[in-house]
């Protein structure tokens, strides 16, 4: 056992005392007592102080008695940190913002409790900003925290979140070689799939994160491996594969909502829409993400359902308003939304702000598309491409990409990437693949000629290509091969 989670099962049974013995020693052979047996607040502590998914019940117990502890000792700097990162996990498990500002409050609490020595806030203020999707407040707090406990190993994954919120490949990999060093099993697995898939090595990441789900324990955290590998499969165009994840992850905990919204995505892919509707109203009740009402919507209006996806879309956009309250920045979701169901010059205002603070793959991506959807596309292009050098293998990057060239003429090129999206995965959008699939059949073959036939503007004759120069004849006789042995020989 790592020795900051040590000091936190410490906490949990010295709190134990103070809130009313929840746990107990049973002796051993010999007389000897065994470890505490964890309660759900325990539980709870461990899964938050290793940065791993707690149960809700769990979670609600731990904050019910960190808040009672601390109502008699405030000067607990310790619990006040361990309150502040329950709040965080708590928020990020039910889409409940309002979670952030009392964990933002409980966590400087500690902080000015304790300014120096104290890196259980640094990393919890880290997931909290994390979680708001504030990737550079996230990086100061995850870098501090590491400067502070080098050695502490639950420092690290809420800084690799971090650089790969910021689309800072090297960062992600020094941070996530030093988490390695440090610690081991399902927690560092996940944070090990991650990287891998960001990095486009998706053989590495499925192996890494399949471990991580045979490793993982708690229900919560089984599921989340699971939901991951899932992903993993949906991402490869297998939603066969990826439901089959899925189930298993809400056969570990019932209410994971990711799982659920990705049923969803592969029940429609699999020609079950009415399915796939009932499983992303059931991931919205339990916790109404903006970007599970954009999916949602866009599935609607692929059934040509359109009252039903602008009631989607108003969702969004007032769950992006009620989020934003409590500090969560969807502007990356909101500007795609823009981009292809509303104003796409306001989304290029709200992308370029964006990828100012955040230059991931995934935000270049977005405001690309939405510059080629105001009329801008060779800057458009050039952000898409960067995209794809940079970022995961992605469908919906190739496609970006492949109707942003085919706009510009670039006909051979946008051949390739809408194929590559189609190969990547053929599933990826309810409406972007049967758009991807018009843009193929306007295209058609490749014409014969070459490249610069290829790239000819349509309805424009290429100039010929230039005939081969001939070879200088050869003034050195070639040395005659030597007369090989029969087998007979």
């Amino acid at each position: 056992m790592k020795p900051s989670v040590k000091r936190v099962l410490v906490g949990a049974v010295a709190g134990s005392v103070v809130i009313g013995g929840a746990y107990v020693l049973v002796p051993q052979d010999g007389g000897k007592p065994a470890p505490p047996a964890l309660g759900p607040a325990g539980r709870a502590m461990v899964a938050v102080g290793a940065g791993t998914p707690a149960a809700l019940p769990d979670l609600a117990a731990l904050i019910g008695e960190r808040e009672a502890h601390l109502r008699a000792h405030p000067g607990d700097e310790q619990s006040w940190a361990v309150l502040g990162s329950a709040y965080v996990a708590q928020g990020v498990r039910t889409a409940d913002f309002a979670n952030y500002p009392k964990a933002e409050s409980a966590l400087r609490t500690s902080l000015r409790t304790r300014p120096e020595g104290n890196p259980e806030a640094l990393t919890g203020l880290a997931a909290l900003a994390n979680a708001r999707r504030d990737f550079r407040a996230a990086r100061k707090w995850g870098e501090l925290a590491v400067k502070q406990a080098p050695k502490r190993w639950t420092s690290y994954p809420p800084l690799i979140d971090a650089y790969s919120g910021l689309g800072d490949t090297k960062g992600a990999q020094k941070a996530l070689e030093s988490l390695q060093k440090l610690g081991s099993g399902a927690a560092v697995l996940t944070r090990t799939g991650q990287v891998y898939r960001n990095r486009g090595w998706r053989e590495d990441a499925n192996s890494a994160l399949t471990d991580a789900a045979a490793l993982a324990e708690a229900p919560a955290e089984k599921a989340a491996a699971l939901h991951r590998v899932g992903e993993l499969a949906w991402e490869r165009g297998e939603p066969a594969v990826a439901l089959r994840y899925y189930d298993a992850a809400l056969a570990a905990e019932t209410d994971h909502h990711p799982s659920l919204a990705g049923r969803g995505r592969a029940l429609a892919a699999l020609g079950r829409p009415s399915e796939a509707l009932q499983a992303y109203r059931s991931a919205l009740m339990k916790q109404p993400l903006p970007e599970y009402a954009l999916e949602l919507g866009e599935l609607y209006e692929s059934l040509k359902l359109r009252p039903a996806a602008r009631a989607q879309y108003d969702v969004l956009r007032a769950r992006v308003k009620e989020a934003s309250t409590d500090g969560v920045n969807n502007q990356r979701i909101l500007g795609l939304f823009e981009a292809d169901h509303g104003d796409a010059d306001a989304a290029v205002r709200r992308l370029t702000a964006e990828y100012k603070r955040h230059g991931s793959p995934e935000t270049a991506d977005a405001l690309g598309w939405a510059l080629h959807k105001s009329g801008d596309g060779e800057a458009g292009l050039k952000l898409v491409t960067k995209a794809m050098d940079k970022g995961p293998r992605s469908a919906l990057f190739a496609f970006h990409r492949g109707q942003i060239e085919r706009e510009l003429g670039y006909y051979g090129a946008a051949r390739r990437h809408l194929q590559e999206a189609m190969r990547v995965n053929p599933y990826f959008s309810p409406l972007g693949v049967p758009a991807a699939k018009r843009a193929l059949e306007a295209l058609g073959e490749p014409p014969e000629g070459g490249p610069e036939q290829v790239y000819a503007p349509i309805g424009e004759v290429a100039p010929p290509l230039p005939r081969p120069r001939p070879r200088p004849r050869q003034t050195t006789p070639r040395k005659q091969p030597q007369a090989q042995p029969s087998p007979r020989d």
